[in-house]
């Protein structure tokens, strides 16, 4: 069982920042970060919060530093509905509808998909049932053989970015379900090295349909400063066509669907 002092020192090794730099960014001296971390002080919750604050503590992991000082936690976390976050819901309901006729998807921290847009229906037809029942998760969806992998022409390419993603978001916030995940779906492996797409603004994922080929980029947007876990750990992934032909496919199937 870990201190509040040795976590927030852990999170500061994570950060990579020294007591004295986060002494200045918490408008602390080094000495009382010092003491925190020993445990020769008891930090009080306010105490904890500033100092979490500029080491980018997650606000689930805030609430285990105010747990482990004995403090009751600060953060609620609610389901993403229209009763519990009302107003949140509505504006990323809105975000994904006013994308189609391209495709959108909100998911949570561990790629577990929690809305989406109509125009991810096409993409789900040929998926296997098992891969669709709730929590659908993303990584799977996209890199089983029942799911969408068959359908991905730059598998390796997307495999690849997938990886980097979910490391850097192990480095910033550890979490044992994210890691397993990792270690079934991405750990490498043998496969065969990717090479640079030339030309792009960003590595595209490249599907092929009845014979047409779509290419997709995307685009991560997240709350700004969220008092709500669940908003916290949220994001929206949206998918734009990088060609003309790409956006054809859409505008065609978003007119076969109405």
């Amino acid at each position: 069982m870990y201190t509040v002092g040795e976590l927030l020192r852990q999170w500061r090794h994570r950060r990579r920042l020294s007591q004295l730099d986060l002494a200045i960014a918490a408008d602390v001296s080094a000495r009382h970060v010092s003491l925190v971390e020993t445990g020769k002080s008891n930090p009080s919750a306010d105490m904890i919060l500033r100092l979490a604050d500029p080491l980018d503590v997650p606000l689930r992991e805030r609430n285990r530093l105010l747990l482990t000082a004995g403090f009751a936690p600060r953060y609620a976390e609610r389901p993403l509905d229209g009763d519990a976050l009302p107003a949140a819901w509505d504006a990323v309901a809105r975000v994904l509808r006013a994308h189609e006729p391209y495709p959108a998807l909100v998911i949570d921290r561990r790629w577990n998909i929690v809305m989406t847009n109509r125009a991810i229906d096409p993409f789900l037809a040929d998926v296997a049932p098992d891969l669709l029942r709730p929590p659908i998760n993303m990584v799977r969806l996209g890199l089983d053989p029942r799911g969408l992998a068959p359908h991905i022409v730059n598998l390796v390419e997307v495999r690849s970015l997938l990886r980097t993603r979910i490391m850097r978001q192990l480095a910033t916030a550890p979490d044992p379900e994210l890691t397993a995940l990792y270690e079934e779906l991405l750990a490498p492996d043998s496969e065969p090295a990717s090479h640079p797409i030339e030309s792009e603004i960003a590595i595209p994922m490249i599907f092929r349909f009845g014979g047409r080929e779509v290419r997709l980029f995307s685009t991560t947007t997240t709350f700004g400063t969220p008092m709500d876990i669940t908003l916290d750990e949220i994001s929206i992934e949206s998918y734009y066509p990088t060609d003309a032909e790409s956006a054809a496919y859409f505008t065609e199937s978003d007119a076969e669907a109405r």
